[in-house]
């Protein structure tokens, strides 16, 4: 079987330690406890303060890094859309800036696979020189365990084909 792998960038606006980041920054942890907790979440990538806010990509100490893995599709969108995760997500704008380039990226991993930073990195800057495919796709242009294109409604996903 194998797993969702997930990863996200996001351009904070002011340093993390910023007051105005203060409604983000002290529910962080909250919010990785839910995601950990969601249905399907099979592992989340920390360092050992238990979060990745110390994780610095792209030598820009601006970018926050996640990486997660996931069962499905679905139960990432899930918790992404349909937890309250998504009122975080709603309010992105007051902590942080339109990203250069698109922030997400997945692929499929074996279910003993646990990818590195530097994994996820290559994924998504896959991702931004080749656009979507099999190997590094957003949730829009969203791609099955088995090489297949996936289409959606924010209801009912379904497999093209």
């Amino acid at each position: 079987m194998k797993l969702l792998a997930q990863t996200n960038l996001a351009w904070m606006r002011y340093p993390l330690d910023d007051q105005r980041m203060a409604p983000m920054r002290d529910e962080i942890d909250r919010i990785n406890r839910l995601g950990d907790a969601s249905p399907g979440c099979v592992w989340r990538f920390e360092t050992p303060d238990g979060d990745a806010t110390t994780v610095r990509v792209l030598d820009d100490p601006r970018i926050l890094f996640n990486l997660t893995i996931w069962r499905s599709i679905d139960d990432l969108r899930h918790y992404v859309y349909r937890t309250e995760h998504a009122d975080f997500f709603r309010r992105r704008r007051e902590w942080f800036i339109l990203p250069p380039q698109p922030p997400v990226a997945m692929w499929w991993v074996a279910e003993s696979e646990r990818p590195s930073v530097s994994d996820a990195m290559e994924r998504l800057e896959r991702l931004w020189r080749k656009g979507p495919s099999p190997e590094a796709f957003s949730l829009a242009d969203a791609w099955d365990a088995d090489g297949r294109p996936v289409s959606w409604t924010r209801r009912s996903p379904r497999t093209n084909g």
